[in-house]
């Protein structure tokens, strides 16, 4: 009787594993690094905060390069915990890969305005 030991098998399925936790708990550290300085820039502010106050926050370059890491980090993020839900819970492949296909149209246009009105800040 022969025996294989260490034959190679194909994994299908949601076997992205520890790449996709990683990339969770890195994605929702720098989400919520943000919200603590974007807090902390309205705390303080000085007045009431209205649209100028506002607009003031986002105007500094810097902050500006951080809302667009964060926005990239926010869609990944949604996309990772969006592509588990729908391996998990749709077993048949093709409406699988259609709500895929609609949650990726949906990020990336989530994402190009929330871009836009960042920019146009």
């Amino acid at each position: 009787m022969k025996v294989n030991y260490g034959s190679k098998r194909m994994v299908v399925g949601a076997h992205y594993g520890l790449r996709d936790w990683i990339a969770q708990r890195a994605t929702g550290a720098l989400m919520a690094a943000f919200t603590i300085v974007l807090l902390a820039r309205l705390v303080f502010s000085s007045g009431p905060i209205d649209y100028d106050v506002w607009a003031g926050i986002f105007a500094a370059q810097w902050m500006k390069a951080l809302t667009f890491a964060v926005i990239v980090a926010l869609v990944y993020h949604a996309w990772v915990g969006i592509r588990d839900i729908w391996m998990d819970y749709v077993p048949r492949v093709g409406v699988r890969l259609f709500l895929e296909f609609l949650s990726i149209v949906w990020l990336v246009g989530c994402a190009g305005w929330a871009i836009q009105v960042l920019w146009r800040v």
